[in-house]
Formats: C-alpha cells, structure tokens, sequence
C-alpha cells in the first residue's frame, strides 16, 4: 500500500508539473493513448523539443485494475525518453531511447493458468475435506526498464498529431510472490525474486495536441 501510495502521488505531481509546463512552453505535445484508455488504463505524456531533431518526453502509465478478467494486473509506471526525428519539423520517423520504473501487483503470463499446489519437496497439497488444492500465484515488487523504440507521427493538423511506437527493452523486477486463494507467499519470505527479461516494454498509438 505505501508503494501505490508513493507512486499515486508522484505520478499527480508529474502530470501537474507537465500540464502547467504545457501551458506556457510552445510546441509542447500533451498525448493520451488511445489503445489503452477503452480498458480504463492511463498512459499520458509529454513532449518537447530541445533542438531541431531532438526532443525529450516523460511518459506516466496507470493500470488501476486489481481485477482484470480475474487477474491481478495493477502497474504505476513513470517514462523518460529522448528521441531523435530524421525530419527537422518533428514529424514522420524517430527513434529514442528511454528509462522507466515503478511498482507492480500483477499476474506474470505464465502464471495465469490455476495448477495443483505442491510444497518444498514437491508433493502436492490438499485441502482439509480431501481435494487437491488448487490456486493460481501473483506477483507484487517493483521493475526498471532500458529501452529503445521506432515509432512514426502524423501530422494530423496545426494542433494535432496521430502517433504510433513500438519499443522493446530489459526489464530488471524485483518482486515476491503470493497464492491467489490465501494471499500468503509462496517463495521465502525474507528474501525479493529476481527476473530479468528482453520482451517488448511499450507501445501504443498516441493522439496529442500541440500548444503554440
């Protein structure tokens, strides 16, 4: 709760500080993606230009869902990247690359499916009336990111710009894990999980207005 806490206030200053910065700096883009906002997931940003090719844009993603389709899938997720466009006027082609962390309390893919519950030495589980236990596992930690991506913005517009991105990336997380059924660890409780893994880390198709 203190880590939702941290992030959920964090992520309200970030998104102040870049809604006043937008105001009165020129050529910023706000963004909102579109992909994920029909399944109630925030991912906002904003953009600004350094230099004639260059620009920089800090990013925040939400996924409130404690319960998505029966799935723990609750992310708070804060972005920076610097980008670079092959055209002058910040249009068609780029390529960046960014840093990101944040908590997480979800249901890693392969962990979705409900399985028997087997204990240290491997013998499966069963609950006091005789039948098998049987439960799915979750995940809650933290996670930092390194990536790159290619994308491509269309200017729809004076004010508006339609973008698609792709980013892949090494995500480091750190996290301990639970049984769905009791919510007690099933990994030693004194100690974080490590994982890491290369996957696809973001992406989207981002609508934003420009401020002149």
């Amino acid at each position: 709760m203190l880590i939702k806490f941290f992030f959920e206030k964090f992520f309200f200053i970030i998104i102040s500080f870049f809604s006043i910065f937008s105001i009165v700096h020129a050529q910023t883009e706000v963004k909102g993606n579109l992909i994920f906002a029909p399944v109630g997931i925030i991912n906002l940003a904003v953009e600004k230009p350094i230099s004639n090719h260059v620009s920089l844009e800090g990013e925040v993603l939400v996924s409130p869902w404690k319960s998505f389709t029966g799935r723990h899938l609750q992310i708070y997720l804060g972005t920076v990247e610097a980008r670079y466009y092959f055209r002058e006027n910040h249009s068609k082609w780029f390529v960046g690359g960014y840093i990101a962390g944040g908590a997480f309390d979800i249901q890693k893919w392969n962990y979705w499916n409900e399985s028997h519950v087997i204990d240290e030495d491997g013998v499966p589980i069963f609950n006091p009336d005789g039948s098998p236990r049987i439960t799915s596992l979750y995940q809650r930690g933290f996670a930092y990111v390194l990536g790159v991506d290619v994308g491509y913005k269309l200017k729809l517009s004076d004010h508006f710009n339609l973008e698609a991105f792709l980013g892949v990336g090494t995500v480091q997380g750190f996290y301990r894990g639970y049984y769905q059924d009791t919510h007690e660890r099933y990994d030693k409780p004194e100690k974080f999980n490590k994982s890491g893994e290369f996957i696809p880390t973001r992406g989207g198709l981002m609508l934003s207005y420009i401020f002149k």
